[in-house]
């Protein structure tokens, strides 16, 4: 019988990264923010040594309300979200490996930028684009995987 060498190779690969996969503890953690306790998603998802954050908006999530509108507020106000999430996880912005940005519309792209580049400056792999109508009228949406 004539065994090929990439079909066991195959066969060793696949049965390893089962067993890795297989012993990956996938946690949906609590929020931080008991107003959001009964929310249908998690702010936070870790498997492993990876954490999946939900989008954030410019929301001050001390008064529950938009901040003032505009890119540029909306983006500092974003990014404050992300690093408060973060830190329940004893992580900072330099953990961001990827992020992904929506905006309500591409002109925003060079205010968006300017801010963004103040706070990710490990320079995370990124996507961005636009699309209309995201919660509460926001400007801008980000979500970001972090590894601790």
């Amino acid at each position: 019988m004539k065994i090929s060498l990439p079909l066991v190779l195959l066969f060793l690969f696949c049965g390893v990264t089962n067993e890795v996969f297989a012993q990956t503890e996938i946690v949906f953690h609590p929020t931080h923010e008991p107003k959001k306790a009964n929310a249908p998603y998690s702010d936070a998802v870790q498997a492993g040594n990876l954490f999946f954050l939900s989008g954030q908006i410019g929301m001050d999530h001390s008064t529950r309300t938009m901040v003032q509108p505009g890119i540029t507020t909306e983006t500092e106000q974003v990014v404050k979200n992300i690093k408060a999430v973060l830190e329940q996880h004893g992580m900072t912005l330099d953990n961001v490996v990827k992020c992904t940005v929506v905006l309500s519309t591409m002109e925003d792209f060079a205010a968006f930028n300017a801010v963004y580049s103040k706070y990710f400056t490990k320079k995370p792999a990124r996507t961005t684009f636009a699309a209309q109508n995201l919660a509460l009228n926001a400007k801008v949406e980000i979500d970001v995987i972090a590894v601790k």
